[in-house]
């Protein structure tokens, strides 16, 4: 059962996305992984299981889902660390990249990395599986925010709470990382959002992105989801998106410069409410 600080009253800024039901069934599943974050994370701080769990390798900090094996790879790895899985298998590979990159790249063993889960949903793996790594010690290190969101819900010691990806109200450099897992692609402002991000970070702080993505990319007119137009990355709006991280002192971690490395063996990636098959690519930029 939820603790007191887990109570939620929360009212909704915005309709839910996909209907009252699709919301009661996200509701639920909320409240299952938090319940199982918050006894497993206290039985294995008794048995010492948090300090023996690897760092995640399965995928590099910036990569195109190739095929249906990757993901499932990652999938497996994830269970081996005993982290709970998003129900959509998928969307667990750009989770354990983001995570790995996180504890990987800017946490420095003491568990205290201030971290922003840009466009959250509080049923979505990033955050819990950092809590299950021992981050969200310090109150308010772990941090997620949406425009659907209305009062301040805590899980766990982590916050959610209303906020824009693009004017997020927090002080310059307080952030070691900002993850943002499949939000983009849904109408979000892109230069805005990286002006944000480089604003929010610290120099050395590293932004992870992944989103929707093809090397030749499906028709999309005509499907709407989550209030706007769906959308697809193709390579010549990845190469824009990286310039425009160069432009606001973002450098990506990886490289994207081959003639392959935009290009992809698979759709492994379906999405059954818009009928359409594609992939994932996730982006890690460091702030100079």
């Amino acid at each position: 059962m939820p603790t007191p600080d887990e109570t939620d009253h929360t009212t909704q800024v915005a309709a839910p996305p996909g209907g009252r039901l699709l919301a009661a069934a996200k509701r639920g599943a909320e409240h299952l992984l938090w319940a199982r974050v918050a006894v497993q994370r206290r039985v294995e701080a008794r048995r010492g299981h948090d300090v023996s769990r690897p760092v995640p390798t399965a995928v590099p900090p910036t990569a195109v889902l190739d095929s249906e094996v990757m993901w499932r790879t990652a999938v497996e790895q994830a269970s081996r660390l005993r982290l709970p899985l998003h129900r959509d298998l998928p969307k667990n590979w750009d989770a354990l990249g983001a995570v790995g990159a996180v504890l990987s790249l800017v946490d420095d063993g003491t568990r205290t990395a201030r971290v922003m889960d840009a466009g959250s949903a509080r049923y979505s793996p990033v955050l819990p599986w950092l809590r299950l790594y021992g981050l969200g010690s310090v109150p308010g290190s772990l941090l997620g925010i949406n425009l659907e969101f209305g009062d301040e819900v805590r899980r766990d010691g982590v916050v959610f709470r209303h906020g824009d990806v693009t004017a997020t109200g927090l002080p310059d450099g307080s952030l070691d990382a900002i993850t943002c897992m499949s939000v983009i692609e849904h109408g979000v402002p892109i230069e805005a959002f990286l002006r944000e991000s480089a604003r929010v970070l610290r120099p050395g702080g590293i932004l992870c992105v992944s989103t929707d993505y093809d090397q030749a990319p499906p028709d999309t007119a005509g499907r709407t989801a989550y209030g706007s137009e769906v959308r697809i990355f193709g390579p010549q709006e990845i190469l824009e998106l990286l310039a425009g991280a160069e432009a606001c002192d973002l450098e990506l971690v990886g490289d994207l410069s081959t003639s392959d490395s935009l290009s992809h063996r698979e759709r492994p990636v379906h999405w059954k409410r818009v009928g359409l098959d594609y992939t994932f690519i996730l982006l890690t930029f460091r702030r100079r």
